[in-house]
């Protein structure tokens, strides 16, 4: 199937991608990453007839149904965590841009408004209105159907992930981003380490509107390999920028902002899968 091979563009279903697995402890880890989805789709007609071998363009924008995708997105950018029982944790663009939010703005904070009344481009106040411009996502994982998922007061082993342990496998990509027409940054990227005592994951969704608003929504996966459960935390830390007295070079470095940025949400729990 031939796939956004448009002027000269190489299908991007074609193109290579990379993979690795790593297995420890009974437990699989494997991501898979490609290259960036084009924008034109060149069999529409194909694609309207055949949905189930429609390109990847086609996919993510009836699935998604939203006004615009974001600048880049990277269709084929998935991380996947296998339970020696066969249960599954997985990150991946398409299902991280479903939680997007669509005909209704879900910016609530009130410097949102501020925003949209410095642009005075009406070109720009079409794009805001529709949905959620920001492509912001609460996304915390897609989890198999024979995942248990308890509230729980307890906490990621901060400790432990303080020591210098052996890293064994490691990587990071990036699942989305956009500039928000050259106001701002909006990105989705997970990273994985894995130790001999335990693993963890932080997908994190970043966005900077600038002079205006940041947000930070973290979703973090913790397990140490003696117990017999996994911890996810989401958290969402959000603010205006003149609520955080830092230098401007700060503002792009969410590791940092996030330390001085104020505690919205906080959502910790306990995922098991069955033995089999």
């Amino acid at each position: 199937m031939s796939v956004n091979s448009v002027k000269g563009e190489v299908d991007v279903q074609r193109l290579p991608t990379d993979a690795e697995e790593y297995s420890y402890c009974g437990w699989l880890f494997k991501y898979t990453k490609s290259h960036i989805l084009h924008s034109l789709c060149t069999t529409s007609e194909q694609c309207k007839t055949h949905p189930e071998s429609q390109c990847l363009l086609c996919l993510f924008t009836n699935c998604l149904n939203l006004p615009h995708l974001p600048e880049m997105v990277f269709p084929r950018n998935i991380l996947t965590i296998i339970h020696p029982n066969g249960g599954k944790i997985e990150f991946n663009t398409l299902d991280a841009l479903k939680k997007v939010c669509n005909g209704k703005l879900s910016l609530q904070v009130a410097c949102s408004q501020e925003w949209q009344e410095s642009r005075s481009s009406e070109h720009l106040e079409q794009k805001i209105k529709p949905f959620d411009w920001t492509f912001s996502t609460d996304y915390r994982g897609t989890l198999s159907q024979d995942a248990v998922v308890q509230s729980t007061e307890g906490k990621i082993d901060i400790e432990m992930l303080k020591r210098k342990d052996k890293i064994l496998f490691y990587h990071e990509m990036m699942l989305y981003e956009d500039e928000l027409h050259d106001n701002g940054i909006s990105s989705c990227t997970i990273k994985i380490r894995v130790m001999p005592s335990s693993f963890f994951i932080l997908h994190r969704f970043f966005l900077r509107v600038d002079g205006v608003m940041v947000r930070v929504n973290d979703t973090r996966v913790f397990h140490d390999f003696t117990k017999d459960f996994i911890i996810r935390e989401y958290t969402n830390k959000e603010c205006g920028v003149k609520e955080i007295n830092l230098p401007l070079t700060v503002f792009g470095d969410p590791n940092i902002l996030s330390q001085h940025m104020p505690l919205r949400t906080s959502i910790t729990e306990k995922i098991t899968f069955p033995k089999q």
